[in-house]
């Protein structure tokens, strides 16, 4: 769930790869056929992602899935507590761990490079699917707004913030971000590019605005329960934690100039003023 002006480290780009080739005309059919996997494979792991990301502002909405936050499998509230807090835990671990340099070094001397983002991107939406197909709902209304003036500026401002997460990726590097133009750039044999930096729209604004969409998305809920607010909190923590970790990457693959942006730039929260 993290993205910012997102570099990849440089110890990522190389390795002992499978699908990694020269560009000369000496390539060999086999490579053909691996370059060939490698775009199917991309564009499938995309495809899921999708799918799962839809199903996901359902899953918080309570709208247009089977299973969601406040509709889906019962359990004592202890128990459902567990659980739940299990599941959203399996996701970070995954979701961050995976996004490491350290990991993605060692990562990469078995996964090929090309595909390293896209099975990074597969594996995130296997997690998300076992919190959807396991989470246990506690019916307890926390909060409930009912004038309809009310409950529709909360929708409103829930579904900014899907948008803001969405506008997010495009705003950087969207398919670089989901695997795309790795599995593309392996099949033109072009060379990874190097890392760089750019300050666009909503990232003059606040440095993480993906996770503030995320914030938003999952907390102006018109009526509040209490699984819904363990699934919001937890998430919450989680992303407060994890940009911490992208913050410290960020600064050692870019250096001075995101130094600068981060005294310039708040990480979530908009300033008011300058």
């Amino acid at each position: 769930m993290t993205a910012t002006p997102r570099p990849s480290a440089p110890e990522t780009r190389t390795g002992r790869c499978p699908v990694h080739f020269d560009g000369t005309a000496s390539a060999t059919v086999d490579s053909k056929a691996l370059r060939v996997a490698a775009v199917l494979y991309g564009a499938f792991s995309y495809v899921v992602f999708v799918a799962v990301f839809l199903y996901l502002v359902g899953f918080v909405s309570d709208f247009g899935v089977p299973r969601s936050v406040d509709r889906a499998g019962s359990a004592p509230v202890l128990q459902a507590v567990v659980i739940d807090v299990g599941l959203v835990t399996l996701f970070a671990l995954q979701h961050s761990v995976m996004a490491r340099p350290g990991f993605k070094q060692w990562w990469t001397r078995y996964v090929p490079v090309a595909i390293e983002r896209s099975t990074y991107m597969l594996l995130t939406s296997a997690a998300l699917a076992v919190l959807f197909w396991q989470w246990r709902a506690i019916d307890t209304v926390i909060w409930h707004v009912g004038p309809a003036p009310a409950r529709a500026a909360l929708w409103t401002l829930s579904g900014m913030g899907w948008v803001t997460v969405l506008a997010s990726t495009f705003m950087i590097d969207h398919f670089d971000l989901f695997g795309i133009r790795q599995v593309v750039d392996t099949w033109r044999s072009k060379p990874a590019d190097e890392a760089s930096f750019r300050e666009v729209l909503f990232y003059r604004v606040v440095r993480h605005p993906l996770l503030l969409g995320f914030l938003v998305a999952f907390w102006a809920a018109p009526t509040m329960t209490a699984g819904h607010l363990l699934f919001t909190g937890t998430m919450s923590v989680y992303i407060f934690i994890a940009v911490r970790f992208e913050e410290r990457d960020l600064i050692a693959a870019l250096g001075e100039p995101y130094r600068r942006y981060r005294t310039r730039v708040p990480m979530l929260l908009p300033r008011l003023w300058r």
